[in-house]
């Protein structure tokens, strides 16, 4: 890997970006751009700063601006038709801004589709050739790569195959191999990796872990909410326009509550949740707390109509990737609400401990009917709880981890260390 030079300036700067397309145009051939080109006589050009009026134009980005400096992954989350991939086509120079500086410094690695860049009747080895003379680089120089591409691509026998026999997901590892081992100064992986297995998918996380380490910008798009908390240091939650910009829990913790929420509280149902509120013992609400750390949720119902045989749900999810940590609930008959009826207001205390590893996760909260097996009211996120700790590496329980000599023979020997993460 060739000696970065350290330097004070950003390796990705996105200034004040806008991007602006008009829907159903695609001026890609001389057919389509004549009369393209006469529409634009005809009606003239519309005000740069002219939002979606009906006629065709839309704004994909509104006034994004981010940095990314060397040793620094930025994650960049939000729904479908975000923005996200315009974003990286942005970057990549595919597209060129409606205004704004889109400006990236140093030689790039990028992966934003499958097989982008690739031409299909070429073997894999002669793209890898193709994309290293494409990012400046020495035939000798790429030679000197090339097992280690394949290798890591786990091709074999077929790299010497046209790419377009290959399946999406030999594409896409063949396109990270190359976006990893050309030796880029800045790194930009798009949410193609979901195509590959699990392992391949963790040996890349691996490998951008490495090149952070050594002064690599990384830029990543991704709805795999866990591994854009393992890898990144800063987040954007994205709509378009920025919602939010910062520490990556915070902006995952703005995305789950901003995406997340399901509107069915209930209203017009027999019982209907009205409030929830996520405390520590004293009352006070609560954001990020340490493992372990004593919480309540209060929450609030409105009775609409006479109900019995039901309970009152509670679900712990991990934000990043939606698992469930905990689903459990507590009966009406436990609470002495074997019947209720309408009009009542019922206040509950969810009392708990939160013995999780450090992350983001949210609470839903529900009433389910048993005899129907239907769920009356559901509310989630009722709240988010970010957990700081600095002990683990992975997982989701805390385990209060402790380690003691257990032997005298255990100081003449060499420290005990966990099997992996150190």
């Amino acid at each position: 890997m060739r000696k970065r030079s350290e330097s004070s300036e950003p390796a990705v700067v996105f200034d004040g970006v806008w991007k602006k397309f008009r829907r159903g145009e695609r001026a890609d051939s001389l057919r389509d751009l004549i009369p393209a080109m006469t529409r634009r006589v005809v009606h003239g050009k519309r005000p740069a700063d002219q939002l979606e009026d009906g006629s065709g134009d839309f704004w994909a980005l509104r006034d994004v601006s981010f940095e990314v400096r060397p040793g620094e992954a930025l994650g960049i989350i939000g729904p479908n038709g975000a923005g996200k991939s315009t974003i990286l086509k942005l970057l990549t120079r595919i597209l060129k801004p409606t205004r704004g500086t889109s400006l990236v410094r140093g030689r790039t690695g990028a992966l934003i589709e499958v097989a982008a860049g690739f031409h299909a009747d070429l073997t894999g080895r002669e793209n890898i050739y193709l994309q290293g003379a494409i990012l400046g680089m020495k035939r000798s120089e790429i030679a000197r790569t090339m097992d280690d591409i394949i290798e890591f691509a786990d091709l074999g026998e077929f790299i010497d195959t046209p790419v377009k026999r290959f399946s999406s997901g030999m594409s896409a590892r063949l396109g990270f191999s190359i976006a990893a081992h050309l030796d880029p100064d800045v790194l930009i992986i798009d949410e193609v990796l979901s195509v590959g297995d699990m392992a391949f998918q963790q040996r890349c996380l691996d490998r951008m872990k490495l090149f952070k380490s050594r002064g690599v910008a990384i830029v990543f798009v991704s709805h795999n909410l866990q591994q854009v908390a393992s890898l990144c240091d800063r987040g954007i939650f994205l709509q378009r326009e920025v919602r939010a910009h910062g520490p990556v829990q915070e902006a995952l913790a703005a995305y789950v509550n901003g995406t997340d929420a399901l509107h069915d509280t209930g209203a017009g149902s027999a019982i209907e949740i009205t409030k929830a509120v996520l405390t520590d013992t004293a009352g006070e609400p609560v954001t990020t707390v340490e493992p372990g750390t004593p919480l309540q949720l209060t929450v609030e119902y409105d009775v609409h109509e006479e109900l019995s045989d039901f309970h009152f749900g509670f679900v712990i999810y991990r934000s990043t990737d939606n698992m469930i940590v905990y689903d459990g609930g507590i009966d009406d008959a436990e609470l002495g609400l074997d019947t209720v009826h309408p009009g009542q207001h019922i206040r509950l205390r969810f009392e708990f401990n939160a013995h999780l590893v450090r992350g983001q996760y949210h609470i839903q909260v529900h009433v389910f009917h048993n005899p129907s097996q239907a769920h009356l009211c559901k509310y989630s996120p009722a709240a988010s709880l970010g957990i700081a700790e600095s002990r683990s590496y992975a997982g989701v329980a805390d385990v209060e981890l402790t380690c003691v000599p257990a032997l005298p023979a255990l100081h003449r020997s060499r420290p005990v260390r966990p099997a992996s993460g150190w």
